[in-house]
């Protein structure tokens, strides 16, 4: 049976998808369970204005083109039909006679559930029944977001905030090698990252891939979570757990590339649809991939919906954009001639621009106390700032120059680093021109990178006390904070997404105490408000000493908002940290005001694996003058070690 003489999408419906102003496509297109004409069944949708015809296929037709054929909404390049009775669970694909005149079978793209991979078809579902748990936490999002000056984003600026990202496919399994569910991972992961004081989790992408080895970087279902771990309504219990925990749950978003798969985006009506036709425009090189045309206007509906559907179904409370950079330049990863300049001759995507800016202003409209941030690796300005002020309107960027700088760094030799102390300094150059994310991703342990751990120079001793110096370093240092799986246990593989991560090597006291060193380090964030309070402005960091290169040593401080009614005199703590296997005792540096000082963390500790050098737990100031100050501590600093310092109200 087809379609009735009344059709399903509305004449505004059509209206606002061809303007590229339908923020809710995800309502309208794909397969929805409705009541048509006192008949149970199911809508389908689906944009293909080049197709000269369009079946749906399935397990319900023997996957037979001639039973259901879609009528073509005339003006739109809708196509759509009602099949009743049809049940959850069916599988099905659009049969599609394109304009270059062959037959392909596609997958939907507003598909919401898919049969597990290496399988390809779309599945009608909905998951609207689940009862969702969490509306404590989401109505005290909303509520921050509409207090504060800052709008939505006070919510993010103003609180600490330390990311643990994860890879669901590989973060742990069953002893058979078999991957747990989206259920048995709120059973796991969430009191996991409970435990490790961590305030969010950032997920890479969860959206359906048919390529496991892409890390779900390359999506084919845009608005269906993998099915490889569960149905969506798991999902969202994920989700719920969470929040319940009081967890926060960000998504990698993947609006910059699609891939080639034959069942998916590519062609879809046998014209360049949802890509650029022209390779120069609309394929990236490196990944092998195709680029998003974000001057189509129902391209750009496809996306924006996309976004808060994420958002509004599924709770998420931030989304990451992945690879920014490759949609903001034209030559991006491209040689002379293999690019097209914009209508003024240049190389910016005035068409990417209008899209990330739109889509910023819309979520920060539509989804109050959510957050967007953004991998971008150049020096665009203004990521990070709002539309309405000339910037991209991300609330985060992430700070690719400090993590690349470190890790440069702390791969050195220690008696070599003294050459290059301004890798650990110059950040501060620049600190303040956006809103950063200080990351160490997943990017950073694959590929012959190696694992943080291994990546620390010297002996076993030596590389964990290294790798617990720049952790401590990444908390201190103005900024909020990410860190891949895998790297607060120091394991010694590079991150393999197809088993789990090397929770064996905790029987180890030197991992079991670099763990407890990252349980620690967020414990002790979280409490201390100077460490976030002020992470952009000015006022809440100074150096005390950065020019000790010659010990390779660097004493900051960190300060808590004058703004907020704190007593500024005493809302401070004091970073110490040692780059060389050298124990410096009596090392003395300036403190803004006289007394004891306690010892609130020293990753020298031997609960940490470390060799116990420290200060016994406090120390008192003396009245000597130091860097610019009356008073002053003379310390035992533990080598390769972090201290880190508060006066003692």
């Amino acid at each position: 049976m087809g379609i009735s003489d009344v059709t399903l999408l509305s004449s505004y419906d059509l209206h606002l998808l061809g303007e590229g102003t339908h923020f809710q496509a995800f309502d309208k297109l794909g397969a929805r369970l409705i009541e048509h004409g006192g008949v149970s069944g199911v809508a389908f949708a689906v944009w293909a204005p080049n197709a000269r015809r369009i079946t749906l296929v399935g397990d319900f037709n023997k996957w037979d083109g001639a039973a259901h054929p879609l009528e073509r909404l005339e003006g739109s390049g809708y196509w759509e039909t009602f099949v009743p009775g049809l049940a959850i669970g069916s599988n099905y694909k659009f049969e599609i006679f394109g304009a270059d005149g062959h037959r392909v079978l596609k997958s939907d793209p507003c598909g919401r559930y898919f049969e597990i991979p290496p399988k390809t078809a779309s599945v009608v579902w909905d998951s609207s029944h689940y009862v969702w748990k969490d509306e404590e936490w989401m109505s005290a999002r909303l509520r921050a977001a509409r207090s504060g000056e800052a709008g939505s984003a006070d919510r993010w600026l103003r609180r600490p905030m330390s990311i643990y990202e994860v890879h669901l496919g590989s973060w742990q399994r069953s002893p058979d090698g078999k991957l747990h569910s989206y259920r048995e991972m709120a059973e796991r992961l969430v009191p996991y990252v409970k435990d490790m004081g961590f305030t969010h989790v950032e997920m890479l992408p969860v959206m359906e891939h048919p390529y496991t080895g892409s890390w779900g970087y390359q999506v084919i279902g845009f608005f269906a979570p993998t099915s490889r771990f569960g149905p969506p309504e798991d999902f969202k219990f994920l989700v719920d757990a969470f929040h319940a925990a009081g967890i926060g749950v960000i998504l990698d978003w993947v609006p910059g590339h699609f891939p080639k798969d034959q069942h998916g985006l590519a062609r879809f009506d046998g014209t360049a649809l949802y890509e650029h036709s022209d390779p120069r425009q609309g394929e990236h090189q490196d990944w092998g991939t195709l680029v998003f045309n974000y001057g189509r206007h129902e391209v750009r509906s496809f996306l924006l919906s996309n976004a808060l559907f994420w958002l509004k179904e599924f709770h998420i409370d931030g989304l990451r954009v992945d690879a920014v950079a490759s949609m903001l330049y034209l030559d991006y990863s491209r040689d002379e001639g293999q690019w097209i300049p914009n209508k003024y001759g240049g190389r910016e995507n005035l068409e990417a621009i209008e899209f990330i800016k739109q889509l910023n202003m819309l979520i920060e409209h539509e989804c109050p106390g959510t957050a967007v941030s953004a991998e971008e690796s150049t020096s665009w300005p203004g990521v990070s700032r709002p539309v309405h002020l000339g910037g991209l309107g991300f609330t985060y960027k992430w700070n690719m120059g400090w993590m690349h700088d470190m890790l440069d760094y702390t791969k050195e030799d220690p008696v070599h680093r003294k050459w290059h102390h301004n890798k650990i300094t110059f950040s501060m150059m620049y600190a303040y021109s956006e809103k950063f994310i200080l990351p160490f991703s997943h990017d950073e342990v694959v590929h012959g990178k190696r694992s943080m751990l291994d990546k620390m120079p010297g002996d076993v001793w030596q590389k964990h006390a290294n790798l617990r110096a720049l952790y401590g370093y990444l908390f201190v240092h103005p900024g909020k904070k990410l860190m891949f799986m895998g790297g607060e246990i120091g394991q010694w593989r590079e991150w393999n997404h197809d088993w789990q991560l090397d929770w064996d090597v905790l029987g180890d006291p030197r991992h079991a105490g670099l763990q407890r060193w990252v349980r620690d380090l967020n414990r002790t964030y979280h409490e201390e408000a100077s460490l976030w309070d002020a992470d952009f402005d000015p006022r809440g960091f100074s150096w005390i000493d950065c020019n000790d290169h010659e010990h390779s040593i660097i004493a900051l401080m960190r300060k808590g908002d004058r703004q907020t009614g704190r007593q500024a005199d005493s809302d401070f703590t004091i970073a110490i940290v040692n780059f060389t296997p050298v124990p410096r005792r009596g090392y003395r540096f300036g403190v803004p005001v006289a007394g004891d000082y306690v010892e609130l963390l020293n990753s020298d500790a031997d609960v940490y694996g470390g060799s116990n050098i420290g200060n016994q737990g406090k120390v008192a100031s003396e009245p000597q003058p130091s860097h610019g100050y009356d008073s002053s501590l003379s310390v035992t600093v533990p080598p390769l070690g972090f201290l880190l310092l508060k006066p003692n109200k």
